[in-house]
């Protein structure tokens, strides 16, 4: 008659850390199914939460994006009133010319 467990160990050595958990308890199998629905639970909850960041992160982007093309329009808008005002003075300026070669002609 040969014992169960080879090793010599007799009857009451510890099971191997991997088969902790399994075989004769009912339990094991049902403990690793828990474990794996803990585990996909956690990954869908990691995957949430980087959808949130990713969002987070293009909405940021989409603002940033809005805030410089507004400054740029404010810049564009300021250029033109300014290439407007001096065209104005120089209009001014090239009628005081024509008025004064007017009156030098007149004299």
């Amino acid at each position: 008659f040969f014992p169960s467990n080879p090793s010599g160990l007799g009857f009451f050595s510890p099971p191997h850390p991997l088969l902790k958990g399994r075989g004769r308890r009912k339990g094991g199998r049902e403990r690793d199914r828990k474990t794996e629905n803990e585990r996909e639970r956690e990954r869908e909850r990691e995957t949430r939460e980087n959808e949130r960041t990713r969002e987070r992160t293009r909405e940021q982007e989409r603002k940033r994006e809005r805030t410089r093309r507004e400054r740029e329009r404010k810049r564009k808008n300021e250029r033109e009133k300014t290439r407007e005002r001096e065209n104005e003075r120089e209009r001014a300026g090239e009628r005081e010319n024509e008025r004064e070669n007017e009156r030098e002609r007149e004299m």
